[in-house]
């Protein structure tokens, strides 16, 4: 039972450190392509700037989030599951 659940423990740490690596990098290419295409625009039509940058500025916090969601469901693989007892039994015993 114990390996199982440090197998499994292994498994959900390994998986929430790619997920949010992924999400981390993806998320970063992202807003650099945002943020140049913005400054293009403004570079452009200078006239323009307020209305891109609130448009960015929109975009860049909706990308953000996706990265924050990445996160939240990384800290749910490695802190809330069901053999969270039998870890915790692991390691205290070590």
């Amino acid at each position: 039972m114990e390996a199982e659940a440090l197998k499994f423990f292994i498994a959900s740490v390994t998986a929430a450190g790619f997920g949010i690596t992924i999400a981390a990098s993806f998320c970063g290419i992202a807003q650099g392509l945002g943020l140049r295409a913005a400054v293009e625009g403004i570079a452009r039509n200078p006239e323009s700037s307020g209305k891109v940058t609130v448009t960015m500025l929109i975009g860049l916090a909706m990308i953000e989030s996706l990265c924050i969601y990445a996160l939240v469901i990384a800290l749910i693989l490695i802190y809330a599951h069901p053999q969270a007892a039998a870890i915790a039994k692991i390691f205290a015993a070590h």
